[in-house]
Formats: structure tokens, C-alpha cells, sequence
């Protein structure tokens, strides 16, 4: 009889999570730390870093390696990718989760905030897409997943910027995917809906916003980083193996309702 608990399993993969010294990056880590693989946690913030590999270590066994970089810089994917290749020999999974945000009305948006945004939320994600699936090609193999968000389908005041950027991320998933299917290489994106995090902390600050948030929401109740982190482990593995091209709204329903 089959055991299909282990399509589920990463044990001997390697996975790269970027932004994965806190919030969603660092709930995926763990889920993907659960199931057996080792990690390479990247980040701009090496306490953060080393904080969470030190937890994740203690809490799971797992090999984590820490790289401090700012993926902004347009030479830093290449320059990660070859640093895991020099020390795992292999890459398995990437999570494309580094983000940021500036939250400011449209008509007070600068160039250089357009930038700063653009930069992290989606340049870095293609371009760590880029080199880690050129590896990838080699043993034809691999899963690639981006983080979207809500709002790459639906308008957020102030956050015009960010909203863009998801958009971008929802776009590049299809293509890569279809580009990339050829060498058995898997791409697909989460969309978070509202996940208390460092980065989303702003939305939750008002109480009546909060409560407008949960109307909105079917299930009532707003998501965690080990919501997001499971949907990315069922990509991350092989039970995953004949979807591609998929964005998966994790959102208790949003998007539904």
C-alpha cells in the first residue's frame, strides 16, 4: 500500500528561502525544515538570520546555512546561488519571499520609493529565479515558488507600489513556468491574504480596520505564517509534481466571498 505521507517529504533536498529571518519567510522555513530539508536562510539582517537558524537547528536537526545579502544589489542572486552550489552541490526548492513595502498615497509616490520596492519585490525575484533554475536545468528538477499576495488581483489604498510588484509576481510565475516546464522545473506562487506580520503590522493597527478585514474574511479569522508555510511545502514537494503555473490564494476565502 502506498504511503503518500511521503510525497510530502524534503529529506536530502536543499531549499533557499529568502527573507527567511522572520514573518511568512521564516513560517516557511520551518515547514520546510519540518519535512526534512536543510535550508539556506537569506536575508539583509544577519542577527535576524542567525537567530532563526539557531531555532529552527535546535527545533528540527536540519543543516541551515545563513548568507546576508541585499538582493536588491543586481549582483547578489548570482553571487547566492553560487555560494549554496559551492557548499550543498545542489539546489531543490526556492522560496522567492524577500519583500518590502512603503505605504504612501499614489500622487506622493517618489521615483526613488518606486525603485526601492521594484527592487526587492520583483527584480530579486526574477533574477533569483534566473540563476537558481539555470542549476536546476542541469539535473532537469526543481521547485520554484514566488510569494504574491491579494493584492495582485484586487486595489489596497497606499500601497500602490506593492500592489504592482504582486502584479509583476503573479505575471513571471506563468511565464517561467512555461519556460521552465521543459526541464521538469515547477513554478507556481502563494497569495497570502492577511497575515499578521512585521511588514503588514500597519494594517492591523486601526480596530476598526481590523474589524472591516474579519468581515471580509469567510473563515473569520486572519492567517498565520504556518498557514502559508504548508501551502508552500505541498509546492515545495513531490505531491505537487503535476502543477505549474498555479497562483494559490491562501486568504481564509477573501477572494471567494
Amino acid at each position: 500500500m502506498a504511503n503518500y505521507l511521503e510525497a510530502f517529504s524534503l529529506a536530502d533536498k536543499v531549499s533557499i528561502v529568502t527573507g527567511g529571518g522572520r514573518g511568512i519567510g521564516l513560517g516557511i522555513a520551518k515547514a520546510l525544515a519540518g519535512a526534512g530539508s536543510d535550508l539556506v536562510l537569506v536575508a539583509r539582517t544577519r542577527s535576524q538570520l542567525t537567530e532563526a537558524a539557531d531555532f529552527i537547528t535546535k527545533e528540527y536537526g536540519t543543516k541551515v546555512e545563513i548568507i546576508s545579502a541585499d538582493l536588491s544589489r543586481p549582483d547578489s542572486p548570482a553571487e547566492v546561488v553560487e555560494s549554496v552550489m559551492n557548499r550543498f552541490g545542489r539546489i531543490d526548492v526556492l522560496i522567492n519571499n524577500a519583500g518590502s513595502n512603503i505605504r504612501k498615497p499614489f500622487l506622493e509616490v517618489t521615483p526613488e520609493d518606486f525603485e526601492t520596492v521594484m527592487q526587492i519585490q520583483l527584480r530579486s525575484a526574477y533574477f533569483m529565479a534566473q540563476a537558481v533554475a539555470k542549476e536546476m536545468a542541469k539535473v532537469k528538477r526543481g521547485k520554484i515558488i514566488n510569494l504574491a499576495s491579494l493584492t495582485c488581483k484586487m486595489a489596497v489604498p497606499n500601497i500602490s507600489i506593492y500592489g504592482a510588484a504582486k502584479g509583476g509576481i503573479f505575471a513571471l510565475t506563468k511565464s517561467f513556468a512555461l519556460e521552465l516546464a521543459p526541464f521538469n522545473i515547477n513554478v507556481n506562487a502563494v497569495a497570502p491574504g492577511y497575515v499578521r506580520t512585521y511588514m503588514t503590522e500597519a494594517a492591523f493597527e486601526n480596530k476598526k480596520s481590523c474589524e472591516w478585514m474579519l468581515s471580509r474574511i469567510p473563515l473569520g479569522r486572519f492567517g498565520t505564517p504556518e498557514d502559508i508555510g504548508n501551502t508552500a511545502l505541498f509546492l515545495a514537494s513531490s505531491a505537487s509534481d503535476y502543477l505549474t503555473g498555479e497562483v494559490i490564494f491562501v486568504d481564509g476565502g477573501w477572494m471567494s466571498a
